[in-house]
């Protein structure tokens, strides 16, 4: 269900593009939402780059079945906005392609993306816009992209570096660039084979545009806003339902106080580039007034006008509204002018002035529904305020109509967190690293990015990745996997039944994660690697099947320079949420055991781990020494336990063999090529 929304989005971003003869939009943005701080997250889909990945698929799909090219950005580690022209993002390369570039590879895969835009910042010392390593190596070689890679704006510092690196097009081009271009390709620095390479990318992509190009097209923006209102409604996540005060009864509370000046001024969307002007608007207030009719009275108060300074009339108005109503929902956000471009959060709160209005309410109010808007996760202090919560992020125009359906019970809510909500800034994962300094930014928490990381560390969050509630309940039962023992290069089949237990129509998102055996790397507690959202009638069971590929499972090995699936037995978990997962079932993955090269300095205890190269070895030391194979290999291992030292030392002179360096290093690395 979720892939077909968001390609609907994508087919309505392509027709009003075409309307407006715009052939290239410059998204999705898919960077990892590392930190909540960041500035520009509420561009960006998720802390996980499997959501983020098959998200910014389905709407390239979309857009591009229009016949508009996407622009797949920012590539990569622009995670955020401080300094970002500046700042050198130093990540170890499991980490680097196991979560920041994971998204852009599997979104690729998936959608062929017409572009590919490189970020402003530098990653492990070199410019994201002139590096090899990313634009040519990662993304051209082994990921077989053939599309053209522009820049961001003005983010080339040095123009023939970035088209040897295969940064195809500098948006804008400036006369200084065309200069310095113009005189390293005369001076034979850039070759014209190049030269040649970028200009074919580029007259391939003007020919794709011009060929697709559909200028009697007219979009209905009438149709498309009623789409941004149902893509709204099936986002909003409601966190909190105490005493199931939601849906809105009117045989329990007719009296409906609307507070908060986000009700009449609705935040939708940061700021930046990424702000756009709709082309409707939907007001909460109205629409709750319009959807109330007469089994509701509905009495308004702003309650919180400035949005920097508290109001004491106006929040003494607001509590005696309050008080004489029912029910008070308040409307509040985050300061919208720290979430957006080339600037980050100062905290994880709300603005004060609505902290303030939440908790005077309380004092006269207790059943309270606050409705959130905010770029990314915040701090609840205020949560035992509230019976409760809908947290609608920055859900675009149509997001009045959508919240009013939902307190009114119109419309079941269905969304899931994306990102984990913490107890405080100081529990979050780049913590103790952000905003890096003397420009640089370590990514110390490596692989250990949202829920990853409060899973290793057995925290537990305010709200974890992947809650969300409903009107309704589920129940998960009878996994079934399509085979015990699998093997790289199949896909395994993992099916359930899922059971709408309520009285309520409703949408469930289930959730497949896996775990890994113990191996020689570090691995998470479990990374998700499939969804899906499910529609069920009241009290319907429907049996669901989950696609689970053996060769997703890998995990990327610095030692060896290559992806690897660790063999054993595997769990697979499912559920409602990260912290949710009442099915389990194991499948054995069955795939050859690689081992990392092994050298003199090597202990005897890692050579034993090793059979091919302990094979080997015992055979070179029988053959000198005319000892029996297996009274070599008993004395090895009986003498591992205590040598400390490397293979060389440990051979010749606890040994006394007669062995060269190189000799040994050569029967060592014969060992690692029958791998």
């Amino acid at each position: 269900v979720y892939k077909r929304k968001v390609h609907q989005m994508g087919e309505a971003l392509g027709r009003e593009c075409q309307q407006m003869g715009v052939g290239i939009l410059l998204g999705p943005g898919i960077n990892i939402r590392r930190t909540p701080l960041a500035g520009r997250g509420y561009e960006y889909y998720a802390e996980d780059p499997v959501v983020s990945g098959d998200i910014a698929a389905a709407l390239i799909n979309g857009l591009q079945q229009e016949g508009v090219g996407a622009s797949l950005k920012h590539f990569a580690a622009n995670n955020s906005e401080y300094r970002r022209t500046e700042m050198d993002s130093i990540i170890e390369e499991r980490a680097l392609r196991e979560i920041y570039l994971a998204g852009f590879q599997r979104a690729i895969a998936k959608s062929r993306p017409w572009t590919v835009m490189s970020s402003y910042n530098r990653l492990n010392g070199v410019q994201t816009s002139q590096d090899p390593f990313l634009l040519t190596q990662v993304l051209r070689d082994e990921w077989g992209y053939e599309g053209l890679v522009m820049s961001d704006w003005y983010g080339i510092k040095d123009r023939p570096a970035s088209l040897m690196a295969g940064n195809d097009l500098a948006m804008p081009e400036t006369r200084r660039d065309k200069q310095t271009l113009l005189a390293a390709i005369e001076a034979g620095e850039v070759p014209m084979a190049v030269v040649d390479r970028a200009c074919l990318r580029m007259l391939e992509l003007l020919d794709k545009v011009q060929r697709h190009r559909r200028p009697q097209t007219r979009a209905d923006f009438t149709a498309h806003h009623a789409l941004a209102q149902r893509l709204a409604g099936e986002s909003i996540v409601l966190l909190k339902n105490e005493d199931n005060l939601l849906p809105l009864r009117p045989e329990k509370t007719p009296r409906v106080a609307v507070l908060g000046k986000p009700a009449q001024e609705p935040v939708i969307q940061g700021s930046g580039c990424a702000t756009t002007v709709p082309y409707l608007l939907d007001r909460p207030l109205d629409e709750i007034f319009d959807l109330a009719g007469d089994d509701f009275s509905v009495s308004w108060a702003v309650g919180a006008p400035d949005d920097l300074r508290c109001d004491e009339q106006a929040l003494a108005q607001a509590c005696r509204v309050a008080q004489e109503a029912d029910v008070a929902v308040i409307f509040v956000s985050t300061a919208v002018g720290e979430d957006g471009e080339n600037g980050d959060r100062q905290d994880l709160h709300i603005l004060p002035v609505h902290e303030r209005l939440i908790r005077e309410v309380a004092t006269v109010q207790p059943n309270i529904v606050v409705v959130l808007a905010n770029s990314d996760a915040v701090v609840m202090p205020w949560l035992g305020e509230c019976k409760a919560l809908l947290e609608t992020f920055f859900a675009g125009q149509g997001m009045g109509r959508a919240v009013a359906e939902i307190l009114f019970g119109q419309r079941n809510p269905c969304g899931k967190l994306t990102v984990t909500v913490p107890n405080s800034l100081e529990e979050t994962p780049a913590w103790l690293h952000y905003p890096g300094e003397n420009l640089r930014h370590h990514y110390g928490e490596g692989l250990f990015v949202g829920y990853r990381y409060y899973d290793k560390r057995r925290m537990t969050p305010q709200f974890p990745f992947g809650f969300g509630l409903s009107y309704t309940r589920f129940a998960y039962d009878n996994i079934a996997l399509s085979a015990r023992r699998a093997g790289a290069g199949e896909t395994l089949t993992v099916s359930f039944d899922l059971t709408n237990c309520g009285e309520y129509a409703g949408k469930e998102i289930v959730q497949l994660y896996v775990s890994a055996p113990k191996g020689e790397l570090i691995r998470e507690v479990q990374s998700l690697k499939a969804f899906s959202k499910v529609a069920l009638a009241a009290g319907e069971t429907r049996h669901v099947s989950l696609q689970l590929p053996i060769g997703e499972l890998a995990c990327y090995h610095p030692g060896l320079g290559d992806w690897v699936v660790t063999p054993g037995i595997w769990q697979v978990r499912v559920g409602a949420s990260s912290r949710d997962l009442p099915l389990i079932a194991e499948i054995e993955v069955d795939c050859p055991q690689r081992y990392v090269p092994l050298r003199d300095d090597n202990s005897l205890q890692q050579l034993i781990q090793q059979p091919e190269a302990f094979a080997r070895v015992v055979k070179l030391i029988a053959d000198k020494s005319q000892m029996p194979a297996e009274q070599v290999r008993e004395k090895l291992i009986r003498l591992a336990p205590d040598l400390f030292c490397g293979l060389l030392i440990a051979l010749t002179e606890f040994l006394a063999l007669d062995i060269e360096r190189d000799e040994l290093n050569a029967v060592l690395a014969g060992a690692h090529h029958c791998q």
